[in-house]
């Protein structure tokens, strides 16, 4: 949205839409914090409540420190924008082929992260994808997905190719690309990418270690994804979540604009 134009962009939103813009904001803004972006080239997209075939995206060019609620644009599966001032160059074109994919096939998802992290790209790059070897890594046990590089996502013949390449899986490694993660809530999606990017920055300092890895035996992986999907089923990242909002809490009053 246009400065001039805030007041009026509130008043035509529900309440339930302009929270769920206040918490992508705070996303984009957490992204940025733990030094998840890549300029203007990744994208994190969430479904407008109660309203079917809708979801909020970036608008191309604004850098994601700076998100606000009123930055984020409102688009069908199909592209079509809502707000009539903005152009079709308002969002990224491979951004909404590979978000629009995701939500029109994952009723179950609410919200996707995509990111282009140094350790992210460096893991997509390897032929073992991720390795079992801490932790974080055994989340995705046995739970994580891997997409070929197909070249910028541009191709909307790809989508097909990408969705089923994630299965219902919530996380997945686009190769030689970067990572995604998708969740039920902006949370969710939000503890998936951070856990995610933290196993990936583990591997690449463990190879560089220059060392022989330890691996954890296959029983243990099971467990530690089964205790790591007992934890979601608990509300932690709710817990975690909130938590998180607090190192840019001073910003609210700035993201919800």
């Amino acid at each position: 949205m246009y400065e001039q134009d805030y007041t009026s962009a509130r008043e035509a939103i529900s309440d339930e839409e302009w929270e769920q813009r206040c918490e992508l904001a705070a996303l984009y803004r957490l992204v940025a914090y733990f030094r998840m972006t890549d300029l203007i080239d990744t994208h994190i997209s969430a479904r407008v409540p109660g309203e079917e075939g809708f979801f909020l995206i970036n608008r191309y060019g604004v850098l994601f420190h700076e998100m606000r609620a009123s930055d984020l644009v409102k688009v069908d599966i199909h592209g079509n924008i809502v707000d009539s001032r903005l152009s079709p160059d308002s969002i990224n074109r491979a951004g909404f082929n590979i978000h629009s994919a995701v939500h029109d096939a994952r009723e179950d998802v609410a919200c996707v992260v995509h990111t282009h992290t140094s350790a992210g790209i460096a893991v997509s790059a390897q032929e073992d994808g991720l390795l079992p070897i801490s932790q974080h890594a055994l989340k995705y046990y046995g739970c994580l997905s891997y997409h070929d590089y197909e070249g910028i996502a541009l191709d909307p013949a790809e989508r097909s190719r990408l969705v089923a390449d994630l299965g219902n899986n919530q996380a997945m490694i686009l190769r030689n690309h970067g990572l995604l993660a998708v969740g039920g809530s902006i949370a969710e999606a939000f503890n998936q990418i951070y856990f995610l990017e933290r196993s990936c920055q583990a591997q690449v300092a463990a190879l560089a270690g220059g060392r022989q890895l330890r691996y954890p035996s296959a029983s243990v992986c099971e467990l530690v994804a089964r205790q790591s999907q007992d934890e979601i089923d608990s509300g932690l990242h709710l817990l975690a979540w909130e938590s998180t909002k607090r190192l840019i809490a001073e910003q609210r009053s700035e993201y919800c604009q």
